[in-house]
């Protein structure tokens, strides 16, 4: 979530983020309006202004939306998916100004960017390795089922559907 734009320049948002970090309630604190500062919790909160959270049908898509800072263990070896719609080049025009999210957070008082940054280049090394042994496995795999194509057992299993 740290790399999610958003539209406006970062002195706009840090200011628009500094009037929201004025409002508290005047007698317990406690009570709120929490003021989150990491990525994953300005997106999560941002997410449940647009949701019907007080109602069990919106309770339970905000139960289901799951938001972390960089990409953890349990969902490193996924398959990333893409929105096409939410690309930046659709979405903004190339002169306008965006803020990188992670900056913003920075900005207002979260201290974690550099442990983040730290465990996403040591996944990014893992990932690579991991994808080029998967690559040199489906290459041996295809040098290995290349050569079998023309003895006769093969077309006989082929005419059986295996």
């Amino acid at each position: 979530t740290e790399e999610l734009n958003i539209s406006g320049s970062l002195m706009r948002n840090k200011l628009k983020y500094h009037e929201f970090l004025k409002k508290r309630v005047n007698t317990n604190h406690t009570r709120g309006p929490f003021h989150l500062r990491s990525p994953s919790k300005m997106f999560w909160r941002a997410v449940r202004g647009m949701l019907p959270h007080k109602t069990p049908r919106g309770a339970d898509a905000l139960h289901r939306l799951k938001v972390f800072e960089g990409i953890p263990p349990a969902y490193g070896k996924t398959k990333r998916q893409v929105v096409p719609s939410a690309l930046k080049s659709l979405r903004l025009k190339p002169n306008r100004n965006f803020t990188v999210l992670g900056r913003l957070s920075t900005e207002v008082g979260w201290r974690y960017a550099d442990v983040v940054k730290t465990l996403e280049e040591k996944r990014k090394v893992k990932s690579a390795a991991f994808y080029a042994r998967k690559r040199a496995l489906l290459r041996l795999k295809a040098k290995a089922t290349k050569g079998l194509g023309s003895n006769a057992e093969t077309t006989a299993l082929a005419k059986l559907g295996y």
